[in-house]
């Protein structure tokens, strides 16, 4: 990626993202709104900004939202930026948020349960639990 793409993309997030914070008009729009990333087209005549909606309910409904004011925050983005030809804005779900999110979710709830178990360190693991302990000995 160019230096000038790399420039025109960060402007385009700070851009983006300062618009939505101002809070459009539409009813669909709701929730806690994060740009979490902007991608260009090779010929730059098209952003693809991934955002991140919480409440986890509101996401689908805010998307619509997003795609159908896409338009109006163009405009809005243009005013911001000084850029010879504003890219056509498309917005897309960043799932990546929701699964390091429910990865998270998962090694705490392990550390609890090891928090919780009675067995010490020093202790050897029950026989089922022991690798080769389905074999008999010899």
């Amino acid at each position: 990626m160019s230096r000038r793409t790399e420039q025109v993309r960060a402007a385009l997030e700070r851009a983006v993202q300062e618009a939505l914070a101002r809070k459009i008009a539409d009813p669909r729009i709701s929730g806690l709104i994060t740009v979490t990333g902007v991608r260009l087209s090779g010929d730059e005549t098209t952003a693809t900004v991934r955002v991140s909606v919480l409440p986890v309910e509101k996401q689908d409904l805010t998307l619509h939202g997003l795609n159908h004011a896409a338009e109006h925050i163009r405009r809005e983005v243009g005013g911001r930026i000084v850029i010879r030809r504003m890219p056509r804005l498309v917005f897309e779900l960043d799932a990546n948020l929701k699964k390091e999110a429910e990865t998270l979710a998962a090694i705490a709830r392990i550390a609890q349960e090891r928090e919780a178990s009675p067995t010490t360190p020093d202790e050897p693991p029950p026989a089922a639990d022991r690798p080769g302990a389905s074999e008999p000995s010899r």
